[in-house]
């Protein structure tokens, strides 16, 4: 018997039963270097409407459709500006979400009843191997938002995954194995449906590497209204209380950068080195504080203007609660 290849910790063999289930019309819990989705067939109204029962979801909220290339960009979307492709050549595979004009292919069951579609080409290995090994089964992309219940913190592992909706899936769904996702916190997602881009959620590709390959300006994006994913103020949130970038006290758990002091009393959640580290970890670090069963979590928020701004987005919207 010839033993199957594996792809980082899941075999194709899995990969492949994978694709199979989801062009039948399942779902499959996946990795990617951000946070692990849940995916659908995104032509398949009935499997994307499973995503919305399975995470709780409001069906005005658009989902995001994951291809294997660039190629996938002109399957889904139209009058693609140039700068949205010099982003895509430059951040794809990766932590980017272009939302462009989309064609009729993309249906409202997808788009949140919006004009607009989300495309993303993820650059986890497992990721990109079920993509493609759906796509040579006739799929055109995955629709996947994050794998957890509506608000709440995103799953980073597999593990993350079963204990937020593995109650919720069926017996022919599946939840792929895939380690800690790499970057932890969820895709920069950027408006190209006009003359110039704007950065609807902050992520890992940041304003200054925008701003290294394209000519024209970002602008703010309180000039646009548009649904997108985690845009609500409340969002990312675990069950205890997140203060941010205060002196913790006796009884409170604590999330900080490593060389911050913990004070006496005070339980030390996490302490990362770096602030790459800090982001792959909180959500972890978050969902150990709800198992250790605290009340209230403070985090200092580390400071610049990379990665930085998405970590301050999303714990900025995790203090507000669900």
């Amino acid at each position: 018997m010839v033993k199957s290849q594996f792809l980082s910790t899941c075999s194709v063999d899995t990969i492949q039963k994978a694709a199979e289930q989801l062009k039948a019309g399942h779902l499959v819990a996946f990795p990617t270097e951000t946070v692990y989705g849940l995916g659908a067939d995104a032509s398949n109204e009935e499997a994307v409407k499973r995503i919305y029962e399975v995470k709780g979801r409001p069906t005005n909220h658009p989902l995001i459709i994951h291809v294997s290339s660039i190629n996938g960009l002109e399957v889904w979307a139209q009058n693609i500006p140039d700068y949205a492709v010099i982003l895509a050549r430059a951040y794809w595979p990766g932590p980017m979400t272009l939302i462009l004009n989309r064609k009729d292919i993309a249906k409202d069951f997808i788009t949140g009843s919006q004009d607009s579609v989300g495309i993303r080409v993820p650059r986890d290995p497992i990721a990109l191997e079920l993509l493609s090994r759906f796509e040579s089964l006739g799929g055109l992309g995955i629709a996947a938002p994050s794998a957890n219940r509506f608000g709440q913190v995103s799953p980073t592992s597999s593990k993350d995954v079963q204990d937020e909706i593995g109650r919720y899936l069926s017996d022919n769904d599946l939840i792929l194995e895939g380690g800690q996702s790499e970057i932890g916190i969820e895709s920069t997602i950027i408006d190209c449906r006009i003359e110039n881009p704007i950065i609807l959620r902050p992520g890992a590709i940041t304003v200054p590497m925008i701003d290294s390959v394209i000519e024209v300006d970002l602008i703010h994006p309180e000039t646009l209204e548009i649904h997108v994913s985690g845009n609500l103020e409340k969002h990312y949130a675990p069950n205890a209380k997140v203060k941010i970038n205060q002196t913790p006290t006796a009884g409170q758990a604590y999330i900080a950068l490593s060389r911050y002091m913990t004070p006496d009393k005070v339980y030390r959640i996490s302490s990362p080195a770096t602030v790459a580290e800090f982001a792959k970890n909180l959500y972890a670090s978050m969902r150990e504080a709800d198992e250790l069963g605290f009340a209230e979590l403070v985090i200092e928020v580390p400071e610049g203007q990379g990665i930085e701004i998405a970590l301050q987005d999303r714990l900025r919207k995790a203090s507000n609660g669900r």
